[in-house]
Formats: C-alpha cells, sequence, structure tokens
C-alpha cells in the first residue's frame, strides 16, 4: 500500500494586504515608473534574482523590507548613492509612492519590489547584500498572531545567510515586547552578532515612528553583524 506524505505546511504571510487610495500622481507612477524600476514578486517564481542585472552595475546592495510610502528608503538612497537599494512592500500605494520619488529625484540605484519578502530572499544569492533593513514592521501584538512576526528565529537564517561576512541587519520598533521577542531571536541566531543601540542618526524618522513616540512608545534599534562563518548558512 502506498502512503501519500503529508503535505509541506502553508507559508504563513507575515503581512496583511492593505487598500487605499491612490491620486493621479500614483496611478501614473504605476503607469510610467514601474517598468523602468519596478520589479513583481510572484510567489510562484523561484528565478534567481542577479542585483547587478537589476541594477545595471556592481554595487552593495541593501534590502529594505516594508518601507511603508518610501520615504525614509528614499532620503537614505539618495544619500547613499554608492550602494543600491532594493526595496519591498505589498501596499499598492506605499510601492506608487516610492515610484514616484524615485522617478522624481532620479534615483537610479532603487528598485522597488511589490510582494512577499520572504520569497525574494529566496531569490537571492547568499552572501549577496551588504545589508538588510526591517524598520517598524508590523509587531502583530496578539499572541495567536506572533507566528506571523518577520522578525523570529523561523526567518532570521535565511535573512542573515544572504548578508555578506561584515554585513548588517538593522531593525527597529516602538512595540517593546517585539523589541524583547526580537532581540532574543537575533541573540540566537549563530551568524548575527550586535545587540541594541541609540538611534543611528543615518535612520530617517519615519512614519511609524512618528507614531510610536506620540503614543508614547519607546523606540528600539537592534544593529547586529553577519559572522565570517558559513557553516549553519541556509
Amino acid at each position: 500500500m502506498s502512503v501519500t506524505p503529508d503535505p509541506a505546511p502553508p507559508h504563513i504571510r507575515t503581512f496583511h494586504p492593505r487598500r487605499g487610495r491612490m491620486g493621479a500622481r500614483h496611478a501614473d507612477a504605476l503607469d510610467t515608473a514601474w517598468p523602468r524600476y519596478g520589479l513583481t514578486v510572484a510567489d510562484d517564481d523561484d528565478t534567481a534574482i542577479r542585483p547587478a542585472e537589476l541594477f545595471g552595475r556592481t554595487a552593495p546592495v541593501v534590502l529594505e523590507i516594508g518601507f511603508g510610502m518610501g520615504d525614509a528608503t528614499a532620503q537614505m538612497a539618495a544619500a547613499d548613492p554608492g550602494r543600491d537599494y532594493l526595496a519591498i512592500e505589498v501596499h499598492t500605494p506605499g510601492v506608487a509612492n516610492l515610484l514616484a520619488l524615485v522617478a522624481e529625484r532620479g534615483l537610479g540605484n532603487v528598485r522597488v519590489a511589490r510582494g512577499d519578502a520572504l520569497v525574494l530572499l529566496g531569490r537571492l544569492a547568499p552572501d549577496s547584500l551588504d545589508a538588510v533593513h526591517v524598520f517598524f514592521p508590523d509587531p502583530w501584538p496578539k499572541a495567536r498572531h506572533h507566528k506571523r512576526r518577520l522578525v523570529q528565529e523561523a526567518h532570521l537564517a535565511a535573512i542573515a545567510g544572504r548578508l555578506r561576512p561584515g554585513g548588517t541587519l538593522h531593525c527597529a520598533t516602538d512595540w517593546p515586547h517585539y523589541a524583547e521577542a526580537m532581540r532574543a531571536a537575533l541573540d540566537a541566531q549563530p551568524l548575527l552578532r550586535g545587540g541594541v543601540v541609540p538611534r543611528p542618526a543615518a535612520r530617517p524618522v519615519t512614519k511609524f515612528e512618528r507614531r510610536g513616540v506620540a503614543a508614547g512608545r519607546p523606540i528600539t534599534d537592534l544593529v547586529y553583524h553577519r559572522t565570517g562563518t558559513t557553516d549553519a548558512a541556509d
């Protein structure tokens, strides 16, 4: 008698797609800037993403996960022309807004991806990123939703494995309980070393950060660096 293997566990989303209105500026950006700067990350596509082909040059790459409306990403990329910024988001108005900023400011070192960041990570080569930024991800505060958090042990092997040795993972949150969970997960990842740091001046203040401050929540920045050991990489 043949035995049918158990199906693979379903992919748990770390995000909840939101709807939002788009004005003429955003709609125009999707029409005109997407062909040049956009990248669709489809769940069923495992084609390798090669940053040198995507950007048309060889340069250090920063992965921005969940960039919101993209203002901070555009500001950092403009101040850092020697590195390329691959920014991914699922919120269409945010994607459109960053596309508009990129086109208006002529930011050739930015590419805007739409889709699941975990799928994108799977399409990048190991040791291919100079830095990964995860600024104010959805905290999923209810205990039953913690499995949806992006920064957790289940995902950190993939993130750390895509960083080059010496590369940086920078996370920020305004939820103290999430900050504690982040630190515990990051400390447990053998490819990463670091901890809580004072707010780096190079990280722009984001809309989510301002909301957290207004609500009286403390801001926590965690900066970790990839070790030179590759044995534990996924």
